[in-house]
Formats: structure tokens, C-alpha cells, sequence
């Protein structure tokens, strides 16, 4: 709930993240690291 109040959002959106959903933006992605105090690092190798 509180993730969900940071993230200006419902918290069925974040239910979505936490259930390992398979089509996330990765916008959506770095408003949820930022909430955490973390950054988004995405790479290929």
C-alpha cells in the first residue's frame, strides 16, 4: 500500500511487479527502483 501511495498508483499495479508480470513498462520499472531508493540498470550481454 505505502508502494503504492509512492508510486502515485493502485496497488494492484504493484501486485502485477511483485507476481513476476510479464509485460511491465521500464518506466514503471524505474518509478518502482526510485521508490526503493535504487536505480534501474538494464544490460545486455
Amino acid at each position: 500500500e505505502k508502494m503504492a501511495e509512492k508510486l502515485h498508483t493502485r496497488k494492484s499495479a504493484i501486485s502485477r511487479i511483485e507476481n513476476h508480470a510479464e509485460d511491465i513498462r521500464l518506466s514503471t520499472l524505474e518509478k518502482f527502483a526510485s521508490a526503493l531508493g535504487r536505480s534501474l540498470e538494464i544490460s545486455i550481454r
